[in-house]
């Protein structure tokens, strides 16, 4: 009976009537705090379609990659997009987005820490399906149980892996287990432009060897890597990533190699009409062939059109050793033989 009483009185006390009649939430529990971590916010215009904000999301379906259609403007945007419904705001995609400004903001998330970034490691491991013969050699060696069979597949837990490289030791295949660089793709994509263009403006100086060079013969050619090396430590200033790359393009390269000696051209413009690109045209005030390298697909059609030999075509090749050399090996092409090998 006390009790009740007390629950009377306390109902009809005033300050209870005004907290009931005037019910509002304490500003400490509505005001979000700065480190709150809310939906990430995307700013599209930053994104580089990199695509290591899903590779890092836990949350299936969170967070997929879209690329907007092309307009009178210009390319279509390509940048991510949150479904809400499957987004449990952990904040990891803030965390390992590369770009600067941020594409994507979490919270103070965003503004983590590079040695505290969820994918610490300069590589991430993944495994090249087309080329792993399912030996299970990495699967045994994995120190960590990161690896194994998903849907008849190896596959690598990007939460498990500690990047420590066994895999890629143990692996019978070149290749099929790949440690390739998370972070500035854009500019991973810079350094072999450069090497590309590099390679190919220094055989293009060789004009004498590559107009005196027989069909049967072979021209060869040795680079320091430090010719290439020290311009693209510009652009990543990390040595052993720069490296990395320079060698797997250089590796894997295969350049066509159009000289055209102006000299001896008949100026006939045969060449002209048969070009894709429309790289070739007629100077008249000049009264010449010109050719617009920067348009051109080393297609060779020219090549094959121009009935003086004027147009000389050629296929190099490039390896890189461990003394950090760059060969170069260039032949002159013969055009059948190319098309049977392809």
């Amino acid at each position: 009976m006390s009790s009740l009483i007390w629950y009377i009185y306390d109902f009809a006390r005033k300050a209870w009537t005004d907290a009931f009649t005037n019910a509002k939430t304490s500003p400490e529990i509505a005001d979000k705090p700065e480190r709150f971590r809310n939906f990430p916010k995307v700013n599209k215009e930053y994104c580089i379609g990199c695509g290591a904000c899903t590779i890092s999301c836990p949350s299936p379906n969170a967070i997929k990659i879209v690329r907007e259609k092309d307009n009178e403007d210009g390319e279509g945007l390509t940048y991510p997009v949150i479904t809400h419904g499957a987004c449990i705001r952990c904040g990891f995609c803030a965390e390992v987005c590369p770009t600067e400004p941020k594409t994507l903001e979490c919270g103070e998330n965003h503004l983590i820490h590079p040695e505290f970034n969820i994918i610490p490691s300069k590589r991430q491991y993944i495994i090249d399906d087309y080329l792993c013969i399912k030996c299970k050699k990495c699967m045994k060696k994995c120190p960590v149980d990161a690896i194994s069979i998903v849907n008849d597949k190896l596959h690598v837990d990007q939460l498990k892996c500690i990047s420590c490289g066994e895999c890629i030791d143990v692996c019978p295949v070149n290749g099929a287990m790949k440690g390739v660089f998370v972070e500035n793709l854009q500019d991973q994509k810079d350094i072999i432009l450069l090497t590309v263009d590099y390679l190919e403006s220094y055989i293009n100086s060789k004009e004498e060897d590559l107009r005196s060079l027989e069909k049967d013969r072979l021209l060869q050619y040795e680079i320091p890597l430090s010719e290439i090396l020290t311009k693209a430590i510009k652009l990543i200033p990390d040595e052993e990533i720069a490296s990395e790359i320079i060698t797997n393009a250089v590796n894997r390269l295969k350049i066509r190699i159009i000289d055209w000696n102006k000299s001896e051209c008949k100026k006939c413009q045969l060449c002209i009409p048969d070009c894709p690109t429309k790289c070739i045209s007629f100077d008249e005030k000049e009264d010449t062939i010109v050719r617009d390298v920067n348009k051109c697909l080393r297609c060779s059609i020219c090549y094959q059109t121009c009935p003086f030999s004027v147009i000389k075509y050629f296929i190099a090749k490039f390896s890189l050793e461990d003394d950090n050399l760059i060969n170069i090996t260039v032949k002159a092409s013969n055009l059948n033989e190319e098309i049977l090998m392809e």
